[in-house]
């Protein structure tokens, strides 16, 4: 109980260190004071302060020091505090990582061997998105200018944004519009101009969108056309469980959800093993996918 309390009390800065700590020595197998210098750049003295403190305050059992290698390597009763030792989660660590990680000795070896696929930066300008960040924060109305594929001249909008969200592909912005009377989506580099922050709150908040509020699940399984050992493939692939995948999103998010899987649920291809996934409950979010 007390290093559960003693790890909760952490500074953010020494968590950040202690947590490249456990992922370089867990993944990559040996640790030194030169990845904490290259990745915060603070001096040896003070990296070899902070593995000595994470080893006599935190994990006196995870590392040991190897003199052969000249430097700390797990030891086999290693069990990480600070973060999740997932192969997704230091898959995600590459990924986040993509401009640093050439750069950190550690991460720098399994880079060598990594390539990730970047999708082009949307143009969103500061401009745009600081009026909306304010007026998601303070339940502010905002004037813009937005071009759709109705109105690509662009026209006068306004709006009550609550939540930016990222699909993976851009960043749109929900947000209440007082043209259609309804909550909708608004892609970020659709947005013309600087929006102007109105004085007065909207009352069409984030409680009031049913669309956000409601919570539902998406559940996909392999294309029953698919043969037993091809669907015991699919399921391994998504981490299936009982031949299902179930995914808890929002009803305003759900065709991002599809999108993401690369599922039209509109098309029903002529081979199984093109899509190979579908989503069961397909009735039940109709009401939430676009017609």
């Amino acid at each position: 109980m007390k290093r559960k309390q003693s790890i909760e009390s952490v500074r953010w800065d020494l968590a950040l260190r202690y947590r490249l700590i456990e992922t370089v020595a867990w993944w990559e197998g040996r640790l030194t004071t030169n990845h904490l210098m290259q990745s915060f750049g603070i001096s040896r003295q003070q990296a070899s302060k902070d593995i000595n403190t994470y080893i006599g305050e935190h994990a006196p059992k995870n590392l040991e020091y190897d003199k052969h290698l000249k430097g700390y390597v797990p030891s086999r009763h290693f069990k990480p505090l600070f973060i999740d030792d997932s192969a997704s989660a230091y898959l995600h660590l590459l990924n986040q990582s993509h401009e640093r990680a050439p750069h950190i000795e550690g991460l720098a070896l399994a880079y060598a061997h990594t390539e990730v696929l970047r999708v082009p930066d949307r143009s969103v300008k500061p401009e745009v998105l600081r009026p909306l960040l304010r007026a998601c924060r303070e339940g502010l109305r905002l004037e813009c200018e937005y071009v759709s594929f109705n109105t690509p001249d662009g026209e006068t909008r306004l709006i009550a944004p609550h939540t930016l969200i990222y699909t993976g592909i851009r960043w749109h912005v929900r947000a209440y519009c007082e043209k259609n009377r309804d909550y909708r989506d608004f892609v970020l580099s659709r947005f013309r101009g600087t929006p102007e922050l109105m004085d007065d709150a909207s009352e069409n908040s984030r409680d009031e969108d049913n669309g956000w509020n409601s919570l539902v699940n998406v559940v996909i399984e392999p294309d029953s056309r698919l043969k037993p050992e091809q669907k015991a493939i699919i399921e391994t692939d998504y981490g299936m469980h009982d031949g299902q995948l179930l995914i808890a999103t929002r009803g305003a998010l759900v065709q991002y959800v599809m999108q993401r899987y690369q599922i039209d649920p509109t098309k029903v291809h002529a081979k199984a093993t093109a899509q190979q996934i579908v989503v069961a409950n397909l009735d039940d979010l109709q009401p939430w996918l676009y017609h």
